[in-house]
């Protein structure tokens, strides 16, 4: 299920200096890297309901939308669950993702129309090759819509021999230019198309979550296409 968000009345007293970084960052460089970013009860919240869930709750990713998608561990070998909102940590997690949509549109007029995120285990080994989340001038654009990538990490006490980094590439480089560390609390924010990425093998459990903001190309009535 897509979930288009509801962009109500909201106070940003709270939000707005982050929001604001993450613009001005997105506005000069494409990209946001921002530690500590999440509010305490909102990482608290997500955490406790990581820690809580169970294996089943997760299920193998792939590659691939729709009769494309294919489990391809050559790729990536990473677990995820979906957030649905079924949760008091879900609803409030996709009312702070509302407001940073709502926070962006108004200062950059991005367009962004609709949300999905889940959560991502990387249990020890795991790991995701280099990628985009989203093409140039491709017709493989119009089935996903992506523009703006999200990636949230919940991990206490990563140490650098934990592996798990997010390695950020200029396009057509073989080298990394930025490596994040999945800190507790962590957020990085970039433009879908314009920076290829990989998960690094994680050494140790690796929990995130992982959303995109979209545009709307409807078509035939259709505003998102399956997952």
């Amino acid at each position: 299920m897509q979930l288009a968000i509801d962009v109500g009345s909201y106070d940003f007293d709270g939000d707005d200096p982050l929001f604001t970084q993450i613009a001005d960052d997105l506005r000069e460089q494409g990209w946001s890297v921002i530690p500590n970013a999440l509010p305490e009860q909102l990482s608290e919240q997500v955490h406790q309901q990581i820690l809580g869930a169970s294996s089943q709750e997760f299920v193998p990713a792939g590659v691939g939308r729709a009769e494309d998608f294919t489990l391809n561990p050559f790729v990536r070998r990473d677990a995820i669950s979906w957030i649905e909102g079924d949760t008091p940590a879900e609803q409030q997690w996709l009312q702070w993702s509302s407001r940073l949509q709502l926070f962006l549109n108004r200062r950059l007029f991005l367009g962004l129309f609709s949300f999905e995120s889940h959560f991502s285990h990387y249990p020890t080994g795991a790991f995701y090759k280099k990628h985009v989340d989203a093409f140039k001038d491709s017709p493989v654009k119009d089935s996903t819509n992506r523009v703006l990538s999200l990636v949230a990490y919940f991990n206490p006490n990563w140490q650098p021999e934990d592996g798990g980094e997010l390695a950020m590439f200029h396009e057509g480089q073989i080298d990394p230019f930025l490596c994040v560390t999945p800190a507790y609390g962590t957020l990085v924010v970039f433009l879908s198309e314009d920076f290829p990425h990989e998960v690094r093998a994680a050494h140790r459990d690796r929990y995130s979550i992982a959303g995109w903001f979209r545009v709307n190309n409807s078509l035939n009535q259709q505003i998102d296409p399956p997952r």
